[in-house]
Formats: structure tokens, sequence, C-alpha cells
């Protein structure tokens, strides 16, 4: 048990080290706070003073609070003393007396003692908790940032190894845990032991004897606390896991719902939710027992205690005051403990999302800047690759690739599926370095580059069309973000597009929906080259930029791809060959080797492997 209790403070200090340096930066209200908490904690102890004094006032005979010999030192007995007859002193006028005519202050004070008191506590825990509520807020929003800042950080490698769901839960559960934990754990980790602290020292100074009796059952209350908290981070663990499941499923399914329907797949995709639901049904389910069983036995326990308080009592023949006032720190007593328990449910919980979290933040990207980058220049003489080496793990996809590509100069590569086209692109993007060998741009490794100044000589045109959920502008603009109105809208006409925006219902306004699903296929992609086009980049990128479009849109499209080739160094990946009739040169790769190198005529007239795709397509030389 001692190793498994170590674990667990070991799982405290790894949530404390994480949030720290996110939670000191509000460090003036995290201090009042935690004030306000103490002295929250310390006010419980003023309801067993209280109580007690309000009973006494129904025995005729005065009386005070005494304070036994042995239980303060003298030091402090005479100033606890003196400070009680002060508060009786001033407390006496205005608190009924059995035996004593009622007046209008005494019926005030009877009806007001008590809530004064809640009004006071509650106050000063309701600031405790705006404070450190305040601070969890604004420290979960950093942390959630932050996230998401190392995530688009990180390279293409990390998100091809992950499902989606695995983001939106290291966003959504692992951050919301440690914001839960941050509001509530820590509120109540600073309250909860003081207000112990102060009805143990209140007990204690009216009555050692009876304290003892009454605190004895206590520490009995860690045992369930402890083993409830070891459950709840298993099922922690597994909550998250098939969390994870139900966002992919979910992200899977509702952004395929053509196919599905296609396919009449809808039953078996529920099937799959179901079997999900089913498991996450029973992780919630022993979740809610480890919770709520622990506080029964919490109650149970203090009953226990009563019971001690009242045998002893009646045997020893203290006053029913005594009885009321130890009574009610009993009943008081309790209560922070079954928060403890609470807190240490938000902990489990806490730690297994920070675990998430401090891994993703100790991710390193595969593809990182050296310390000292190089901006580079705008392209001056153009892009080679040097013995060009790279493989996604054993099987190398490209194999001593030399190519080189002067300024202005138009580069058509084809080649299988696998054959290492879309791989090229890759490279030149820096989504991942060579195993070896070397790009160069002007002469300089873009390895040695910044990716800002690398990717900012870039524009890409994929067939993989990205419409972001923003309006029309922006989505343009994405291509340089500063872009004016009117660059915008000079882009727009350059690709085509700008006739079509305007019958738009808000024009260049209008907000495209998620992947622009009111957009048919050819104006998503002229949206993507007028991004391509508002960008001015001189290295123009095209990944089967036409690949997913029927003829009639691919027309419509072509004719803006040629605008935008017009004085710029293109790569040009394709799968239709006859989009690459204008390029100055065409490689061929075959298993990541360029195996042929000409214009689009000298490579029919070889007769080789293009010549064979070629007339695969319905191309053949006399067409040429």
């Amino acid at each position: 048990m001692s190793g498994l209790q170590g674990g667990r403070v070991e799982n405290i200090r790894q949530i404390f080290d994480f949030g720290w340096p996110y939670v000191r930066r509000y460090w003036g209200r995290l201090a009042l706070g935690i004030l306000l908490g103490v002295a929250f904690g310390l006010f419980n102890a003023t309801f067993v003073w209280g109580t007690k004094t309000l009973f006494e006032r129904l025995e005729p005979v005065e009386t005070t609070v005494d304070i036994p010999q042995d239980a303060v030192p003298g030091a402090w007995k005479a100033k606890i003393s003196a400070l009680n007859d002060r508060a009786l002193a001033v407390a006496d006028g205005w608190l009924p007396r059995v035996g004593v005519p009622l007046e209008t202050k005494q019926i005030i004070g009877g009806l007001m003692f008590l809530p004064i008191l809640v009004f006071f506590r509650s106050g000063i825990g309701y600031a405790s908790v705006y404070c450190l509520g305040w601070v969890s807020e604004y420290a979960v929003r950093d942390i959630k940032l932050d996230a998401h800042k190392k995530l688009q950080g990180l390279s293409m490698d990390y998100f091809h190894a992950r499902q989606l769901g695995d983001h939106t839960m290291l966003i959504n559960r692992g951050a919301g845990s440690l914001h839960k934990c941050l509001t509530y754990g820590v509120a109540d980790a600073v309250k909860e032991p003081f207000t112990i602290l102060g009805l143990v020292v209140a007990m204690f100074l009216l009555d050692w004897q009876l304290a003892l009796f009454g605190i004895l059952f206590a520490p009995l209350s860690a045992i369930p606390i402890y083993f409830v908290g070891r459950k709840l981070r298993r099922v922690a663990k597994v909550a998250y896991t098939k969390g994870t499941e139900q966002d992919s499923l979910m992200v899977e399914v509702y952004t395929n719902m053509r196919t599905i329907k296609a396919y009449g797949l809808e039953r078996l995709q529920q099937s799959r939710f179901a079997e999900i639901y089913q498991k996450l049904a029973r992780v919630g389910m022993k979740s809610l027992q480890a919770r709520h069983l622990q506080n029964p036995v919490i109650e149970l326990l203090s009953m226990f205690g009563a019971g001690v308080i009242i045998l002893f009592v009646f045997h020893t023949g203290k006053s029913a005051p005594q009885l009321v006032g130890f009574l009610t720190g009993m009943i008081m007593l309790y209560q922070p403990i079954k928060k403890l328990g609470g807190i240490n449910q938000y902990y489990q919980e806490a730690s297994v999302g920070v675990g998430m979290l401090r891994t993703a933040f100790d991710t390193q990207p595969s593809v990182a800047e050296v310390v000292e980058p190089k901006a580079l220049p705008r392209l001056r003489e153009g892009l080679k690759f040097e013995a060009v080496d790279f493989s996604y793990g054993d099987e190398p996809v490209l194999r001593g690739l030399e190519v080189e590509l002067p300024k202005g100069t138009k580069l058509g590569v084809v080649g299988e599926s696998g054959a290492g086209k879309s791989t090229l692109v890759s490279l030149l993007l820096r989504f991942y370095d060579p195993t070896k060998g070397r790009i160069t741009i002007d002469g300089v490794d873009i390895r040695e580059a910044s990716i800002e100044s690398l990717r900012g000589q870039m524009a890409l045109v994929s067939q993989e069309i990205v419409i972001f959920n923003q309006s029309v502008a922006d989505n343009i603009a994405c291509g340089k973000l500063d872009a004016t109105r009117e660059e915008i809208i000079a882009a727009a006409k350059a690709a085509n597009a700008h006739e079509f925006i305007e019958g738009l219902p808000e024009g260049y306004d209008t907000h495209l929906g998620e992947q622009g699903t009111r957009l048919s296929g050819g104006q998503r992609q002229r949206i993507a080259i007028a991004r391509a086009f508002v960008r001015e980049a001189p290295i123009l990128i095209l990944d089967e930029a036409t690949a997913s479009l029927d003829s009639k849109a691919e027309s419509e499209v072509q004719g803006a791809i040629d605008r935008l080739e017009e004085g710029r160094t293109v790569v040009c990946v394709a799968h239709r060959l006859s989009t690459l009739r204008g390029m100055d040169r065409i490689i061929v790769l075959e298993a990541g080797c360029v195996v042929e190198s000409g214009s689009f005529a000298e490579l029919m007239e070889r007769d080789g492997a293009f010549a064979v795709m070629a007339r695969k397509q319905g191309i053949t030389s006399a067409a040429v």
C-alpha cells in the first residue's frame, strides 16, 4: 500500500509541476484565493462556539465556556479566555436567555446570530472560489492554447500515427479534467484542511476528552478515499481510450455520410456506436459506484463518532450545551473529510489527463529548425534534389533522386501509385526530411532555412481541397493573411472564381460551411487556386490538382491553373498526363527512382514507360 500511496503523491506532484507555470501567471488572485480559503476554513470553528453559546443561554444560571486547565498551555489560556469573554460580552445584550424578558434587540439578535455567521462564512467561501476559479479558467485557457500551438508545431508523422479522436480527447477531456481539478480540487484542498483544523482545535478548546472520542473514527475515512482513488484512476484510463474511439468514429461517420448512405451502412455504423457506448456505460457505472460508495461509508463512520460522544456525555454527566456543541462540530467535521475524498477523485482523473498533455508537450517534432535558421530570400536561381533517399519505415520510397529545377522551369512528375510522387512534394515542403542527401534552394540546404521563409516561397494546390468554415474572402486570404479586399478580388478573378462568388448570398462575405459543402468541386478548387494566386509565391506545387474533377470542371479549372503557372517555378504531380503538355520537363518515377526524363514530345517518341502510361489514357504520338 505504501508503494501505491507513493504513486498517488507522485501523481499529485506531476499535476502541480505541470499546472504551476500556468497558475503562477495569475499569482495575485491565486494568493488572495488561498488566503480567503484559509480564512473560510478557520471561520467554521465559530459554529462550534456559536451553537454552544446559544444552548447555554437555555439554562437560567449564567455560565461561560470553560477552558479545561490541561487543554491549553498557560500562555494561550489567558488570551483565549479574554477573547471568549469579550465575545460573550458583545453577544450577551443581543441574544435571548431563559428567564429574561425578550426585547426587540434580543429578537433581532436571536434571528440574525446564526445567519450572520453563515453570511460571513459563505461570503468568504464564495470569494475564495471565485478567485481560484478565475485563475483556473485562464490557466486552462493558456494550456489549451499551448496544446494547440504544440500540436500544430509537430511533424506530419505524428498525425499519421494517431486518430483524430486522440486530439479532441487531449484538448477536451485531458484539459477538461485538469480544469475541474484546478477549479474545485485546489479550492477544496485549501479550504477543507483548515476547516478540519479549525473545528478540531475548537473542540479541543471546549473539551479535550470529548474531542478525542469524537475524532476517533475520522482517520478511518482515509480507507474508502484510498481505494476509491485507485479505482477511479483505472476507470479514467478506460474512459479516455473509449472516448478517443468515440470521437474518431463520429468524425469518420459524419464526414462520409454520402458513402454510408450509398452503401446502406447505417446499421453497421450504428452497431459500432452501440459497442462503444456500451463500454462507456459500463465505465460510467463503475465510476458512479466508486464515487457514491465513498460518502455513505464516511457518513457511517461519522455517526459512530457521534454515538461515542453521546455515550461519553451520559457517562460523565456533561451538559447538554456541550453535547450540542460537539455534535455540531462532529457533523461539520465529516463534511470537509467527504470533500477531501472528492478532491482525490478530481486528482486521479486529472492525473490521466495531465499524462496525456505531458506526453504531447514532451513530443519533439521529427522536422525541426536549426538553432539559428536562415531566412530564405525570394527564389533567384532554382532548387535541387541532390542524391535524396527517403523511407517512411524500412521500405525506401525515394532512392538517389537527382533533380535540378532552374527558376521559371515547369517540372512534371508522373508515375504509378506508390512511386514516390507525393513524397517528393512532402520533402520539398519539408513535411519530412530526407534520409540521405539534401534539397537546396539557391544552394541553401532547406534544413538550414527557417520553415516560415521556406514555405513562404511556395503555394500548394492539391486534390485534397481544403475549405475552412469561414467566409469566401477569409478562405482566399489564407494564402496571404494581410491581403486587402482588392487583392482578394483580383486573385478570385484570375482564378475564374469572381463570377460565381458574386452570385453567392453575401458575395465574398458568404460563409462556406465545413469543407465548403455548398460549393461544387470545381468551385472549391477555384477558391484554392485563388488562395495560391494571392500568395504570390515564386514556387507553385500542383499535386493532382484536377484529379478529383470531372472533365467539365477540369476545363474550367485548367485555364486558371495555366495563368497561375505564368512566371513561376512549377512542380506538377499529375495522373492525367494530358495536363503536362505545357511542362518544360517531365520525370517518370518507378520505385522511387527517375527512369525517364524529357519533354512531353521527347518521352512519347522514346516509347518508354511514359508512352506506355499515355497510351493507357488514349494518348498517342500522333496526338502530340
